[in-house]
């Protein structure tokens, strides 16, 4: 705002706030244009005939239109540099484009929107969640002076280049965010906390290919050298920042973390290939069961100078073959060597989306194929019930080229009870050895630590580790020469360092590399295609797009700031008093300016059920649920429910709901076999975190559809509910309809009939898992006997209020079970088989509810 009041054209903005634009309408064409096409297709687009019958907007030609857009306020200006290095010819200059790293991280700092979601102050909790409740937020803070405030620096960088069609250069983009920001907030792509402050060149050397590798990473860390200086110097002497609320603080900026992949951080910690970027471990003993002690910055520093006293560090043949001896890379100028408090053994953090997800999919994912045969585990997932929001694999999971992390991760959640009983070459220990791994992962996923809950992640791999011989034992770990009795792989031996990394920088989900993957949409996707794509001045024009693509944010949000009527200050309080969601952010835009949420690029918002007049809560308010306005079907007699799903002696269920419910005591205004009925075929339910309570997750659908031609055994999801009708039966039941009582608006029904009712159907339970000898640990459910419900009403089902759902579930088939005449397949899946396993990895709320 201050900027925007200091800037040129602060008189026209007193009075026309869009200045140099007519109105809102004019700068929404404006912003369009000049980020979707080029400047050739903007001059098309205004010479249309169109415009010979319409009103022209005030910009005449494309570079007008990109001159007021260069000319609005900007924030820290992109520049390029021609970097190069000692004797080092390459086939095409090396440019950088970058801009100071120091003046991002304040304007970051001074961002209204955030000042609600920031901590300056280390605080002793105990748990481990947020950088300030780690222990070396109290490390750095007391090394500095008094009154200094901690601005802890976090990089992120993907090596997936964002360039394309420029005559092979390519770029990689680094962002920078900083550790005050409230963990949940930092970690959405599109909430603007992140920033990308350069974008680092992939160059060509003209020399021979063995010293590519080398002369690469030292322009990398010389060019992050560049980026980054200033805010080394502040982490040495302090710098005056300006905090969201005007305040002026003396900050210093440590280097906390650095997300990166593998190699990635094994080219930040200068260490060579077959090397622990964090641990003294190297190949031979990254199967080792217990941690290395770490690396330290300190050491690898005193190993780097005892080689460049014997080995000039450009004699790159003797200093490379010097190097590659001590298990280095052949780095001599790291570029953390004088950033205050940084050390690679601390801020290089496990990273779950490599580490874990794909650590999954490489290995474990690979041991089960091979023991339970592709096939199996492709039929396996192929009549997988499928499920609102979760990937269904129509075609297996073999032959899948493209695989997210979200593809990982719905393999992952499922794979224990699929491998299962899925062959019988599958031993319990097996299941029980590949259990215990994916415990650890989610585990290590918790957005909340304590010292307990490191303890158990800590004993699920140590579970693995001590029967990880019965994965070589069925020949399931195998490589080109056949099957392999060593676990020496490199993901593996950094699992044993994230006790550390929770204890010194808080809880490993807020430095996953998902961020980066979503940011390259965000932020980098379409950039590089709005240039004229030609190599000569592609540089140039990358970066008068990048400010200008500055400039255009922060004009955005100025106008939403000056629509508000009320004082910023007081929109603050207002939103810290709502209920978080686990997109807070949003709840601020909407406190400025309800009617304009939209118009700011801003994190996907979902919907608070809670807050809904129309939604439904359950008696303990915990779970708070949601139906449509319109029913499916309207107004139906119960003859035409029974015949609808079916549902047989429907009347008596009901009237034995309402008899219990009443207390002997049943309402004359309304009656099943007279009354109508409203229907659902599903609804949704929401809950609170079971890790913080204080933020709501997003909602769960629960599907209840009848038979049709597209679902012939209609489509009918489990559920736990909160109090079985009996006291023989499992509170596990699958909903076979969602159901209210129709009534005229004035007639005013009990409280036992005001929320829509569900139709279930139980299960009993046949196994536990503290009775488990299948090293499944989940609990195992029997379903009812088949045409139970036809012979007349059964114990086995019931009527139940919705709002007695506590939770949605996901059941596996114990496939050694199937039932003889009904084809498995994705519509047949929860009629198929005899037994089921209640999949308590289905998602981390799940698994921290149920086990």
């Amino acid at each position: 705002m201050d900027k925007l009041r200091k800037d040129e054209y602060k008189d026209h903005h007193m009075h026309v706030p869009h200045y140099p634009f007519q109105d809102e309408g004019e700068w929404e064409l404006a912003k369009f244009l000049t980020t979707h096409l080029t400047q050739t297709e903007i001059t098309h687009f205004l010479k249309l005939k169109w415009f010979l019958t319409r009103p022209k907007p005030s910009f005449t030609s494309a570079q007008q239109l990109c001159g007021w857009m260069d000319n609005l306020p900007s924030g820290p200006e992109w520049q390029c540099t021609t970097v190069t290095l000692q004797g080092c010819p390459t086939t095409r200059p090396i440019h950088l484009i970058w801009r100071n790293a120091k003046a991002v991280v304040e304007d970051i700092l001074s961002n209204l929107v955030f000042a609600n979601y920031m901590t300056f102050d280390p605080h002793i909790v105990m748990e481990y969640s947020e950088f300030f409740m780690a222990d070396r937020a109290h490390e750095i803070q007391d090394h500095l002076p008094d009154g200094a405030t901690l601005v802890p620096i976090i990089i992120a960088f993907d090596k997936t280049p964002v360039t394309r069609h420029t005559g092979g250069l390519e770029m990689h983009p680094i962002f920078v965010t900083i550790g005050n920001i409230q963990s949940d907030i930092r970690m959405q792509a599109t909430s603007h906390a992140w920033h990308c402050v350069g974008f680092m060149p992939v160059p060509d050397f003209d020399v021979h290919p063995d010293f590519q590798t080398i002369l690469s990473a030292r322009l990398f860390h010389s060019c992050m050298d560049t980026i980054f200086t200033s805010l080394k110097h502040a982490a040495q002497h302090g710098a005056p920042m300006t905090d969201a609320l005007g305040y002026v603080r003396n900050c210093f900026t440590p280097l906390v973390t650095y997300i990166a992949d593998l190699p990635e951080q094994q080219l930040v910690a200068c260490v060579a290939k077959n090397s622990s970027p964090v641990t003294t471990a190297t190949l031979s003993q990254f199967g080792d069961t217990f941690p290395h002690p770490p690396r330290s910055g300190a050491n690898t520093l005193r190993q780097i100078q005892e080689l460049c006293a014997v080995v000039h560090p450009w004699d790159i043949t003797n200093f490379q073959k010097r190097a590659k001896a001590i298990k280095l890379l052949g780095v001599h100028l790291p570029f953390w060597r004088d950033w205050k408090h940084a050390d690679p053994a601390c801020f290089l953090n496990g990273e779950m989306l490599h580490s874990c997800h794909k650590f999954f999919f490489d290995h474990p994912l690979k041991w089960c194929k091979e023991i339970a045969r592709h096939h199996v585990l492709d039929t396996c997932y192929k009549t997988q019930h499928k499920h609102i929001g979760v990937r269904h694999f129509t075609s297996g999971i073999s032959h899948v080229k493209q695989m997210t992390g979200c593809d990982h991760h719905d393999i992952q959640r499922t794979i224990v009870p699929m491998v299962a009983k899925s062959s019988p070459t599958v031993t319990p220990l097996f299941v029980y050895t590949i259990r215990s791994l994916i415990e650890f992962i989610y585990k290590a996923q918790n957005p909340v630590h304590t010292d307990a809950s490191i303890a158990s992640m800590v004993d699920a791999l140590a579970e693995f580790h001590l029967n990880r011989q019965s994965i070589i034992n069925a020949g399931a770990r195998r490589g080109t020469s056949g099957v392999k009795t060593d676990f020496n792989i490199p993901k593996l031996e950094v699992m044993q360092s994230f006790t550390r990394n929770i204890k010194d920088n808080g809880t490993l989900m807020q430095y996953t590399a998902d961020v980066t993957e979503h940011l390259l949409i965000t932020h980098c996707k379409h950039l590089f295609e709005r240039t004229s794509q030609q190599a000569n001045t592609f540089v140039d024009q990358i970066v008068t797009l990048l400010n200008r693509e500055e400039n255009i944010c922060r004009f955005d949000l100025y106008l939403l700031l000056r629509k508000s009527t009320q004082p910023l200050e007081n929109l603050i309080v207002i939103e810290d008093e709502e209920v978080s969601t686990i997109n807070p952010l949003f709840s601020f835009m909407t406190c400025i300016l309800p009617d304009e949420e939209l118009s700011f690029s801003g994190p996907c918002h979902f919907r608070n059920f809670f807050a809904d007049p129309k939604g439904f809560l359950s008696s303990s308010g915990a779970v708070a649920f949601h139906v449509t306005v319109k029913p499916d079907h309207v107004g139906i007699t119960v003859t035409q429910m029974e015949d609808l799903y079916p549902f047989p002696h429907a009347t008596q269920y009901i009237n034995h709901y309402i008899h219990i419910a009443s207390s002997g005591d049943p309402t004359y205004l309304w009656s099943p076999s007279l009354g109508r009925f409203n229907v659902w075929h599903k609804c949704r339910i929401q809950q609170h975190s079971s890790f913080r309570s204080r933020y709501l997750m997003r909602s769960q659908v629960i599907q209840a559809h009848p038979c049709s031609e597209e679902h012939p055994f209609g489509v009918h999801d489990a559920v736990l509910l909160s109090c079985p009708d009996t006291d023989n039966m499992t509170n596990v039941a699958r909903v076979k309809a969602i159901f209210a009582p129709k009534v005229h608006t004035h007639v005013e029904l009990p409280s036992y009939l005001e929320s829509p009712l569900a139709f279930v159907e139980y299960f009993t339970v046949c196994a536990d898992p503290m009775a488990d000898r299948e090293g499944m640990g989940l609990y195992r459910v029997q379903c009812p006997p088949i045409n139970n419900i036809a012979a007349g009403p059964s114990s086995y089902y019931a009527v139940v209020p919705l709002t007695d759902i506590v939770h949605a579930v996901e059941l596996v088939p114990v496939f050694e079970t199937s039932i003889t005449g009904i084809n498995p397949s994705k519509e047949s899946y929860l009629k198929a088989y005899e037994q089921y396993y209640v999949n308590s990895f289905a998602d981390k709320e799940s698994f921290n509810v149920m086990c």
